[in-house]
C-alpha cells in the first residue's frame, strides 16, 4: 500500500469498518461452525466423541495463547501489518483442515486457525487510532458485534453446509472469507502510526503459554477424564503454580507482555471479570438451546428438530447482536460504557431465568434467544469500550487481546459446566437429559449474567470518550505529509514511530 493510499484510506472509515468487521465475521464464525459438524466428523473417521472434541480444544487453546502475543506485537509492530498476518493464519488453518480426512490434520487446521485469535483485538486497535472521534465507540460496538453473530450464524448455516456440501465445505468458507478479507485489508485497511517502543517479552510469553494450555487443557477434559481424576487436578494445579510463576516474572519485566499493574486498576479487573462472568454465561446457551430443541419429542420437553432447524433459534439473537452492538457504541458515545454494560448483563439474565421458566414452546426460546442477543450484544461492545477508555493507546492491542481471552476462558469453563449439568440429569432420565438439566444449566447462566451485572456496577464511572482514542489531529497531519512525502520520492526507509498522544 502506498503513503498516499493510507492517507486516503483515513477519510473512509466506513469501508475500514466493512473489511474488518469481514475478518472478524470470518473468524468467529469458525470458533461454532464446528459443533454441529462433531457427529458427522466422528462417523467419518470412526472414532470416539472425546477425541473428535479436540478440535475444540485446540481451537481454543491456540487462540488464547496467540492472542495476547500477536495484540502485542501489533502494538510495537503495527496493526494493519499483524491483523494480515493473523487472517493468513486464520486462513492456512482452514485449508489445512479442508484437505483433513484424518483426525490429526483436522486438529492440526484447527490449531492454526484458532491463532487468528488476535484479528478482533488488532481490529478494535486500528479503529482507535484511525477513526474520527465519534465514530469509534461506534465502529468498535460493530467488531464486538461479531463475536456474538458471528456465533449464532455459524451455527445455523453449518449444519446446511455440512449435510448438502460434505464437512470441507465450512473450512472452504473459512479459506475464501479470510482471503477476502486479507486481501481488502492489504489494499484498504492504513496502517497506524501509533507505536509502542518495547521488547518482545519471551519469557513472559512462554510461561502464559504453558499456563494457558494447562488451564485450557483441564477446562476442555474434564468432563471427559473426570473432574477428580488425577490428569485434571494435576493440570489445575500446575496452572495455579505456573500463573504464579508468570505475575512474578511479568511484574519484575521491564518491558512485559501483560502489564499487570494496570490490569489490577480497577477500570481493568472489574471489566474482564464482567468478560468472564458474560462468556460463562453465552456459551452455555449454544450448547443448551440447540440440543433442547434437537431432543426427541417423547421426551416432554424436545420438539425434534434436525440440526439446521435447531441452528435457526438461534438466529434471532444473532439478528438483535447485529443491532445492539453499535447501538451500545452510540450509548457509550453519549453517556460512557457503563451504562450499556450494565443494560446488558440485565437483558442476559432476564433471558436465561426466562428459558429456565418458559421453554415448552418454540415462541418462548424465540423470544428468549432475541432479549439474550439484546443482552449480549451490549455487553460485548461496552466491555471492549471500557478497554479502551481504561488503557494508553499504545497498550490497546494487548489489553483487548486479554480480555477477548478472559471471556474465551469463562466461556470454555461455562459450556462445561452446562454440559456436566445435563449428563447428570441424563443419568437419572434413562439416557437422554432430563428437562430438570435444562433448566439448572440455564439457571447457572442467569447466575453468571447476575455476577457480569455485579462487576458492571463496580466499573469506574468514566464519562463519554473522556480518554483520547485517536491520535491528535496536528500529529495526524504531520505523518500524513511526511508520508506522502517519502511516497513521492520513494524513500525505502521506515518513518519513525509517531507517540500517542496521551
Amino acid at each position: 500500500m502506498t503513503a498516499l493510499a493510507g492517507a486516503e484510506d483515513r477519510a473512509a472509515p466506513n469501508r475500514t469498518l466493512f473489511i474488518l468487521a469481514l475478518g472478524a465475521l470470518a473468524y468467529t464464525l469458525a470458533q461454532t461452525m464446528i459443533v454441529p459438524a462433531l457427529p458427522a466428523i466422528q462417523r467419518e473417521l470412526h472414532t470416539s466423541a472425546a477425541n473428535v472434541t479436540w478440535l475444540l480444544t485446540a481451537f481454543l487453546v491456540s487462540a488464547s495463547i496467540a492472542t495476547p502475543i500477536i495484540g502485542r506485537l501489533g502494538d510495537m509492530y503495527g496493526k494493519e501489518r499483524l491483523l494480515l498476518f493473523a487472517l493468513l493464519l486464520f486462513g492456512a488453518g482452514n485449508l489445512v483442515a479442508a484437505f483433513g480426512h484424518s483426525l490429526g490434520v483436522y486438529i492440526a487446521g484447527r490449531a492454526i486457525q484458532g491463532m487468528g485469535g488476535a484479528i478482533l483485538p488488532l481490529a478494535i486497535g486500528i479503529i482507535r487510532d484511525e477513526f474520527p472521534r465519534e465514530k469509534v465507540a461506534t465502529g468498535i460496538g460493530t467488531i464486538s458485534a461479531m463475536f456474538g453473530i458471528g456465533g449464532g450464524v455459524g451455527l445455523v448455516i453449518s449444519g446446511v453446509l455440512v449435510d448438502n456440501l460434505g464437512i470441507d465445505s465450512i473450512f472452504w468458507l473459512g479459506v475464501v472469507a479470510s482471503l477476502a478479507a486479507a486481501i481488502a485489508t492489504w489494499r484498504y485497511v492504513p496502517e497506524s502510526p501509533v507505536r509502542v517502543q518495547a521488547r518482545i517479552d519471551y519469557g513472559g510469553a512462554a510461561l502464559l503459554t504453558v499456563t494457558l494450555l494447562a488451564l485450557l487443557l483441564a477446562v476442555s477434559e474434564g468432563n471427559s477424564w473426570g473432574w477428580t481424576s488425577t490428569r485434571i487436578l494435576g493440570l489445575f494445579a500446575a496452572a495455579i503454580v505456573f500463573a504464579v510463576i508468570w505475575a512474578w516474572f511479568e511484574l519484575r519485566t521491564v518491558d512485559p507482555l501483560v502489564d499487570l499493574r494496570l490490569m489490577r486498576e480497577r477500570a481493568m479487573w472489574t471489566v474482564n471479570l464482567s468478560a468472564f462472568a458474560i462468556g460463562f454465561a453465552m456459551f452455555g446457551s449454544y450448547i443448551l438451546i440447540p440440543q433442547l430443541v434437537q431432543a426427541p419429542t417423547s421426551t416432554g420437553y424436545g420438539f425434534g428438530a434436525s440440526v439446521m432447524v435447531s441452528g435457526l433459534y438461534l438466529l434471532p439473537s444473532a439478528l438483535l447482536m447485529l443491532f445492539s452492538g453499535p447501538l451500545s457504541g452510540r450509548i457509550s458515545t453519549k453517556h460512557g460504557s457503563r451504562r450499556p454494560l450494565m443494560f446488558g448483563t440485565v437483558a442476559a439474565g432476564i433471558a436465561y431465568f426466562s428459558l429456565a421458566a418458559l421453554h415448552a414452546q418454540p415462541w418462548e426460546i424465540l423470544v428468549g434467544s432475541a432479549i439474550l442477543g439484546l443482552g449480549i450484544g451490549l455487553s460485548f461492545a461496552a466491555m471492549a469500550n471500557l478497554v479502551v477508555d481504561a488503557v494508553p493507546q499504545e497498550m490497546t492491542g494487548v489489553a483487548s487481546g486479554v480480555n477477548t481471552i478472559v471471556r474465551s476462558i469463562g466461556g470454555a469453563i461455562g459450556g462445561q459446566v452446562a454440559a456436566a449439568i445435563l449428563t447428570a440429569s441424563a443419568a437419572t432420565s434413562g439416557g437422554l437429559p432430563g428437562e430438570s438439566g435444562y433448566t439448572g444449566a440455564f439457571l447457572m447462566s442467569g447466575f453468571g449474567a447476575i455476577i457480569a451485572l455485579g462487576a458492571a456496577t463496580a466499573v469506574p464511572r468514566i464519562g463519554p470518550r473522556s480518554i483520547e482514542t485517536t491520535v491528535d489531529a496536528d500529529t495526524l497531519a504531520a505523518f500524513d505529509e511526511a508520508a506522502v512525502f517519502a511516497g513521492a520520492y520513494g524513500a525505502s526507509e521506515t518513518l519513525p514511530p509517531v507517540e500517542a498522544s496521551k
